[in-house]
C-alpha cells in the first residue's frame, strides 16, 4: 500500500501489510484530517500514517468471532474508530490515544444502509448521540469525546424513530417518527430538552388537504450553514424550516408538467450510438414537457423525494423523487423557485455538489449506456457536461464497481475528478484549455520523478514533507517477511 502525492504523483510513503493480514478487506478510510489510513479485515483493524513509517496501531476482533462488522469509519477524531456489529448487538468505539474501548449494547441501527442513521456526532464538541431500543423502546444517549462516557439519556417523543442528525452548528440534534406514524420531527436542544415538534405542512395546498393519512417523513437534510432543514415526505413536495424559529417558510412542489421560461431552464439528454464512444449531449426544451415516470414493470412501485442535497452556499437543492427517477430538479431557495430541470435516459443514482465551489454539480447515472461516464452542471452552463472516463481505460469499459467523486481543491484551481474501478484509478482536470496547470503536476517538476520539495497537497490529504518513501523498496519484500505492494499507479494527460 503506497500513498501518493497528487502534485508529483511520488510515493511518499509505503506500507507493509503483515502476511497474516488478509482479505477480503472490507474498509480503506482517510482519517478526518487525511493524515491516518484505515484498512480492515474481518478480523482485523489497522490504522497506519501516511507520513510516519512509525506509526501502526492494530486492533484484533472487534466484535464477537464469526460475525461480520455492518460498519468500520473513523469517529469524530484521527484517533478514534467505530464498530457497529452484526445483529444491533453493539457498537464499539475504539480510543487510539488511550488503547481503551467503551461498547455501547443495542444501537438500534445495525445494517449497512441504515447504521449512519442510528449516531451522530455534533460538530466543534464531538459529542456522541446514539439512537438504541431495548424493550421496544426508543432511546437517546449523549456520551463525551474522548471518553465516551455516558452524560445524559433519555426517551424521544416518538414511538419507532427512524434516524437523529446534529445540526452542522451544533444548536439542534432533531429525530423523525416512521412514515407509518405520520408526520413528526422533533427539536432537542443540546442537553436534550425538547423544544418543538414539527408535525407536516404548514399550509397545505388542496392537492395535500389529506397529507395526514398518507405515508410521513422520509428524508431530512441539513444546509451546510445550518440556517434551513429540508423534510421530505412520500408525496411530491418538499418543506423547509427555517431553523432560526424552527418554522416552515416554504413548500417545494414536483410539477408534473414542466413549462420553459426566463427563470427555468429544461434540459433533455441525447445519446448518439455509433462506432465510436456513446455520445451524450443536451438540448434545451422549448415547449411543455413531461418527466418521464417510473417503469411500469419495475419490481416496487416508490414515491416521495429520496435525495435532498444542498450546495455550498445553501442556496441551491438538487432533489430526485421516486417517480421520477431519471430526474434531477434543481431549486434556487433563495427565490422560492425552480431554476433547471435535468431530464436523462437513465435513473440519476447520486447527486454531489462540489465541496469547495458554490453551485457546481456532479451527477452520476445507471445503466449501459452510462459505464464510468458522470456529468457535471452550474448555472451558466450549456447543460450537463458529460466526462466519460471509459475513453482512459484499456478495454474502454470499467472492471467491476466504479466510483467518481470530487477532488477536494479550492476553487481557485479547475474542477478536477477522481474516479476509480477495482484496476484503475484515474484524475481528470475540467480546465478551459490544456495551458492552465493540473493540480497534479508539480509547475517545477512537470514529468514527475526527484525533483525540488513540493509544496502543501493541493487535495488537502497529506502535508508536504522531505521524508520520502523508497519507491524502489515497494516492488520487494521486506527483511522481515512483510509484503509490500508494487507500485503500479500510471499516469496519462
Amino acid at each position: 500500500m503506497a500513498d501518493r502525492c497528487v502534485q508529483s504523483w511520488e510515493p511518499i510513503h509505503a506500507v507493509r501489510l503483515p502476511q497474516d493480514f488478509i482479505g477480503p478487506f472490507l474498509s480503506f478510510q482517510w482519517s478526518p484530517s487525511s493524515r491516518l489510513l484505515l484498512v480492515a479485515s474481518f478480523d482485523q483493524l489497522r490504522v497506519f500514517s501516511a507520513l510516519d513509517g512509525n506509526y501502526h496501531a492494530t486492533i484484533r476482533n472487534p466484535v464477537a468471532p464469526h460475525l461480520k462488522p455492518t460498519y468500520i469509519d473513523f469517529g469524530a477524531s484521527d484517533t478514534e474508530i467505530c464498530v457497529m456489529a452484526s445483529f444491533g448487538l453493539k457498537l464499539a468505539v475504539f480510543d487510539l490515544n488511550s488503547s481503551k474501548a467503551i461498547e455501547i449494547g443495542s444501537p438500534k441501527f445495525s445494517s449497512s444502509t441504515a447504521v449512519r442513521r442510528g449516531f451522530s456526532f455534533r460538530p466543534q464538541s464531538n459529542h456522541l448521540a446514539l439512537l438504541t431500543r431495548t424493550a421496544g423502546k426508543d432511546m437517546i444517549s449523549i456520551h463525551a469525546f474522548p471518553s465516551r462516557e455516558l452524560q445524559r439519556s433519555w426517551a424521544p417523543d416518538t414511538i419507532d424513530a427512524q434516524g437523529l442528525l446534529w445540526s452542522p452548528d451544533g444548536r439542534w440534534l432533531v429525530v423523525w417518527e416512521s412514515p407509518a406514524l405520520g408526520h413528526k420531527v422533533v427539536f432537542y436542544t443540546p442537553d436534550g430538552n425538547l423544544f418543538k415538534i414539527w408535525s407536516g405542512p404548514v399550509n397545505p395546498t388542496h392537492e395535500e388537504k389529506d397529507f395526514a393519512l398518507g405515508a410521513g417523513v422520509k428524508t431530512v437534510q441539513f444546509s451546510p450553514d445550518a440556517r434551513l432543514l429540508a423534510i421530505s415526505d412520500h408525496s411530491r413536495s418538499l418543506s423547509i424550516v427555517d431553523m432560526a424559529s424552527t418554522m416552515e417558510v416554504l413548500r417545494l412542489q414536483h410539477p408534473n408538467n414542466l413549462v420553459p421560461k426566463g427563470t427555468l431552464q429544461i434540459w433533455q439528454e441525447r445519446i448518439g450510438i455509433s462506432h465510436g464512444p456513446i455520445m451524450h449531449t443536451f438540448i434545451r426544451a422549448s415547449q411543455a414537457i413531461s418527466p418521464p415516470p417510473r417503469p411500469q414493470e419495475a419490481a416496487e412501485q416508490l414515491s416521495g423525494c429520496a435525495t435532498i442535497a444542498f450546495d455550498l452556499s445553501s442556496n441551491l437543492i438538487a432533489t430526485r423523487i421516486e417517480e421520477f427517477p431519471s430526474t434531477v430538479w434543481i431549486w434556487d431557495v433563495q427565490a422560492a423557485v425552480l431554476r433547471a430541470v435535468l431530464l436523462f435516459h437513465g435513473s440519476v443514482s447520486t447527486l454531489s455538489w462540489h465541496p469547495h465551489v458554490r453551485e457546481t454539480l456532479l451527477i452520476r447515472c445507471e445503466g449501459d449506456h452510462y459505464n464510468s461516464v458522470v456529468f457535471v452542471w452550474d448555472p451558466l452552463s450549456e447543460g450537463p457536461q458529460s466526462v466519460d472516463f471509459s475513453q482512459q481505460l484499456s478495454g474502454f469499459k470499467a472492471v467491476g464497481k466504479w466510483h467518481a467523486s470530487w477532488l477536494g481543491l479550492d476553487a481557485s484551481t479547475p474542477l478536477s475528478i477522481f474516479y476509480s474501478d477495482t484496476q484503475n484509478y484515474v484524475l481528470a482536470s475540467l480546465a478551459d484549455s490544456d495551458r492552465e496547470s493540473l493540480p497534479w503536476i508539480n509547475p517545477r517538476n512537470p514529468q514527475g520523478g526527484n525533483g525540488p520539495s513540493r509544496a502543501e497537497s493541493p487535495l488537502e490529504l497529506v502535508p508536504a514533507t522531505e521524508d520520502e518513501a523508497d519507491e524502489e523498496d515497494a516492488s520487494q519484500t521486506g527483511d522481515d517477511g512483510d509484503i509490500v505492494m508494487k507500485d503500479t499507479y500510471g499516469y496519462k494527460r
